[in-house]
């Protein structure tokens, strides 16, 4: 039986065993998949020791996506461009690593809306963090034309777009409503919005019709941001199916099988979330 677990701390909240033991059980695969408390300290020995322990692989979570870095042998291009990682696996006897999270959240969005056409166009970000690079990252392979990053901290904004190049560029926080005139796609990669945190207040009023807003919280399933944009009649894309689909690559890469994001598994987690805290 090949065990994963997902390891972070605190990790009771994750909902990734949820999904990869539906899957498991869909396809009849012998295996579990796991939450495992790893703390900061413990982090290099749980690792260099996971094949000891009866995995072949496992999730990282916060706070361990950039420290892990260290001690993983084998880094996918797309870690060493977005310095993180969440997802590692075993070629052989050599430990590897990748990130998933902007392949997952593209995913979603090529999902919910088929039609959005980003060769050439403007995508603005707000946030500066892992997925923000993960995000951006994965989105500058579609040719689009540009992403404007905007971050409290203006100097995280420009931090990030000199790691992409010349096609990402820093917009500071008051300047959303003339930088946005012309977007297609608008995202929200900060804890804004998060069931007890703050809400993210931005005027979408300068929006184009045919624009996107996509939050990749989803706790609550939907948040004031996306509440927000329907209002304006603006097309929405929420945070739950990004979870989903970043979890398909890692399972590939665990059990062999490229596993499907269905409905039914959508509405196991939706009702978790629903129930459940963050």
């Amino acid at each position: 039986m090949k065990k994963v677990c997902v390891i972070g701390y605190p990790i009771a909240h994750s909902r990734s065993p949820l999904i990869h033991n539906y899957w498991l059980q869909m396809y009849g695969i012998p295996g579990l998949y796991e939450k495992r408390e790893v703390k900061v300290p413990e982090l290099q020995h749980f690792l260099h020791h996971l094949t000891a322990q009866g995995y072949v692989g496992c999730n990282v979570t916060i706070p361990h996506k950039e420290a892990a870095l260290a001690f993983v042998p084998h880094l996918e291009d797309v870690v060493k461009r977005t310095g993180s990682l969440n997802t590692v696996y075993f070629v052989g006897e050599t430990l590897c690593a990748t990130s998933t999270d902007g392949e997952g959240f593209y995913q979603n969005l090529v999902t919910q809306v088929p039609e959005l056409d980003l060769t050439g166009k403007t995508v603005v970000i707000f946030g500066a963090g892992g997925s923000a690079r993960a995000i951006t990252e994965r989105l500058l392979r579609e040719n689009i034309g540009k992403i404007k990053i905007l971050n409290r901290t203006h100097s995280r904004a420009e931090e990030l777009a000199a790691l992409f190049g010349s096609k990402v560029v820093p917009i500071v926080q008051n300047s959303f409503v003339s930088e946005s005139r012309d977007a297609v796609l608008v995202i929200n990669t900060t804890a804004q919005g998060l069931r007890d945190q703050e809400k993210l207040n931005v005027d979408l009023s300068c929006l184009p019709p045919q624009a996107v807003v996509a939050d990749i919280v989803y706790v609550p399933l939907k948040t004031s941001l996306l509440i927000q944009a329907e209002a304006r009649g603006l097309r929405t894309v929420g945070g739950l199916g990004m979870l989903l689909h970043q979890a398909v690559v890692g399972f590939e890469k665990w059990y062999g099988l490229k596993p499907v994001v269905t409905h039914e598994l959508y509405q196991r987690v939706a009702k978790d979330v629903e129930q459940g805290s963050n």
